[in-house]
């Protein structure tokens, strides 16, 4: 299939160029100390939601994260595309006994991200230029 701004890249290829595109520079602060190329996602669900979001639209999701004590872990963010089909890269990050709760849909507010902007920006960039430029999904 092909739009006016050329070939509309699959999931599968998105996919790819998201994975490919991540390290310390794209990983949220928050985990940034924990990041490494063993666990490469650690730290990357909500930029990767929003560049997925960016290009295919649907719903974000938002849920939190427990450890095994009950203690908040944290957020985790992944994606509802239109169609009602959950895509999670970013899913394999977390160790063992942490435990994503069920997500609620999240509006986007307009504009940049407040928090962890300039890695959405360098990850966007980098999946964009991989998969062929600013139209290539929709």
């Amino acid at each position: 299939m092909t739009t006016a701004a050329g070939p509309v890249p699959t999931l599968t290829e998105v996919a790819a160029a998201v994975r490919s595109s991540w390290d310390r520079d794209t990983c949220d602060d928050a985990d940034r100390a924990g990041w490494s190329p063993r666990l490469p996602s650690r730290g990357q669900c909500g930029a990767t939601a929003l560049v997925l979001h960016d290009l295919f639209g649907g719903d974000l999701l938002l849920a939190e994260v427990w450890h095994p004590d009950g203690r908040l872990q944290g957020y985790h963010w992944w994606n509802r595309l239109p169609g009602g089909v959950e895509i999670d890269l970013t899913g394999d990050q977390f160790a063992p006994g942490e435990t994503v709760q069920p997500p609620r849909v999240v509006v986007r507010p307009p504009g940049p991200p407040r928090r962890c902007g300039a890695q959405y920006a360098l990850l966007r960039r980098r999946v964009l230029a991989r998969i062929g430029g600013p139209g290539a999904a929709r």
